[in-house]
């Protein structure tokens, strides 16, 4: 059993995050942006990776444009990086979903490799799909904030939730438990979860994996909107790409790392 790994207890209902979070939310984020330059010389120390492809899905509301940061990064440590190359994430709308399935699968046929799924957000719910839909094509799954627990929207700031369900026409924050706890099952590969308890838009318990043998909880100090270019969010990543196929484990967090990772 994963030692580092949490036991969360996703059912039931969760109190949104604080607000002032939230409120700190654009400020946050551009701090963390700003603090890129004086992290490169540790980013630059990370595992370098293996060549295998990842797709890269960015989250509600965001475009490909918000993931350049970390798919530059990935792409230095040898990587095949992919954006997702649907325009803007609106949600699980028309045949959005199996045109993402569609492309992993081409990705993973094209490098006769599987593919890694990394999302931010709501990309993080889709990743953690396309991993339930194509099992066998798919590496491994690493989600950054993405509230996929049972409670799901629920858990998540009121107006984001209500934008993204007039938006989506997915109406999951008032479906039935079934319908939730489908959509929370974990996908049958490895799977981490990055998270943080100052998240200003979606709550940490939903944000976070059930307790397994291949499941990582990775906690950071950061804002919701800053995930994609938090140097912390962006070592932990490239830290678990870096892993060989096969030989999955939890994130190491001795010496120095256990200042900034939970």
């Amino acid at each position: 059993m994963n030692a580092n790994a949490h036991k969360m207890p996703h059912a039931g209902h969760y109190d949104p995050p604080a607000a002032v979070w939230s409120m700190l939310e654009p400020a946050r984020a551009l701090m963390e942006f700003g603090m890129l330059p004086f992290a490169a010389a540790c980013l630059g120390q990370a595992p370098r990776g293996d060549g295998h492809p990842v797709m890269v899905i960015p989250g509600f509301m965001g475009t490909d444009n918000s993931t350049a940061v970390l798919r530059t990064y990935l792409s230095t440590l040898g990587y095949e990086v992919y954006p997702w190359a649907l325009g803007r994430n609106f949600g699980p709308r028309g045949d959005t979903e199996q045109r993402m399935v569609e492309r992993a699968n081409h990705l993973a046929a094209t490098h006769g490799r599987k593919v890694s799924l990394v999302g931010w957000s709501l990309g993080g719910i889709f990743a953690r799909q396309i991993a339930r839909d194509i099992p066998d094509a798919v590496r491994q799954v690493i989600t950054m904030g993405s509230p996929f627990g049972s409670a799901g929207m629920g858990g998540t700031n009121k107006e984001i939730a209500e934008l993204y369900e007039m938006l989506s026409g997915d109406m999951v924050a008032h479906a039935d438990e079934h319908v939730k706890q489908r959509h929370s099952a974990r996908p049958p590969v490895p799977c981490t979860a990055i998270y943080s308890k100052t998240d200003g838009v979606a709550v940490w318990q939903v944000c976070s994996e059930e307790d397994g043998p291949d499941t990582d909880n990775i906690e950071v100090f950061g804002s919701h909107t800053g995930l994609g270019f938090n140097a912390f969010v962006l070592y932990a990543v490239a830290d678990r790409l870096a892993q060989a196929e096969g030989h999955w484990a939890a994130f190491d967090r001795s010496g120095p790392k256990a200042l900034f990772y939970r």
